[in-house]
């Protein structure tokens, strides 16, 4: 069933969609407290409009989206939290394969997923095999990533490169920390789009944001719906992008 009426699509130009949409998906345990409900609620209700985002994006022709699921940071949270997250990743997997598989949705993730439970990483990798032959739009969860250590780790791949004589100094550029790094299949995003009205990146894809537009709404994350990507989709499309000139 579609997502989007011929009407709704009018107005988008679909020749110049972003291909590579980055998301923060914040708000939802602010949505929680404001409608009464637990944390965890949030949480999953959070999960559903992941996967009604990924319908939208595949049907409006983003190639594309990365999605902020579970930050380096996230480890400070109550460990009920914490445990409660990483359960809904598990229900999110087991419920969504069938899914993703036919609706043509390759799964990838990016971070370091070592940190989870035994069970959670056999079920990312379970589902990554599933979904390899997958073509109409890659979903990117960051789990367990933050920028920061992503490019730690990419500079430590860079270090051993060296050390080894497989990569001379003077060889060291960006062209080589962008292929160190977690993201080198992909295109930089073209626009990130971040829900609840903040503005901050959060330690999310420092690099690769560099010269992507960036699109704040001040809603909430549970609520953001097909519609609100139409909006953000039409604002990038208004904008003149420019690398530095």
């Amino acid at each position: 069933m579609a997502v989007f009426t011929e009407k709704e699509l009018k107005p988008v130009n679909l020749k110049q969609v972003p291909r590579h949409v980055a998301f923060i998906m914040d708000g939802n345990r602010r949505w929680a407290k404001r409608n009464l409900f637990s944390i965890p609620a949030g949480h999953s209700q959070g999960v559903e409009t992941l996967n009604n985002m990924v319908r939208a994006c595949k049907e409006v022709g983003v190639q594309v989206m990365t999605c902020y699921a579970f930050s380096t940071e996230n480890w400070n949270r109550p460990k009920w939290e914490v445990n409660a997250l990483i359960e809904i990743f598990h229900k999110f997997l087991r419920e969504k394969k069938q899914e993703m598989i036919d609706e043509g949705v390759q799964l990838h993730t990016i971070g370091d997923i070592s940190a989870f439970p035994d069970s959670l990483i056999n079920l990312i990798h379970e589902v990554k095999e599933a979904t390899k032959e997958g073509t109409s739009i890659d979903l990117i969860l960051a789990l367990n990533y933050g920028a920061r250590d992503e490019i730690r780790r990419a500079t430590l791949k860079a270090l051993d490169l060296i050390e080894s004589g497989a990569l001379k100094r003077e060889e060291f550029t960006e062209d080589v920390i962008t292929e160190l790094l977690d993201t080198s299949k992909w295109p930089d995003p073209d626009v990130l789009i971040r829900t609840s009205g903040e503005k901050r990146l959060s330690n999310f894809l420092l690099w690769q944001l560099s010269y992507s537009e960036v699109y704040i709404t001040d809603t909430l994350w549970p609520e953001f719906g097909p519609q609100d990507l139409i909006k953000a989709i039409l604002d990038f499309q208004k904008r003149k992008r420019r690398w530095g000139t």
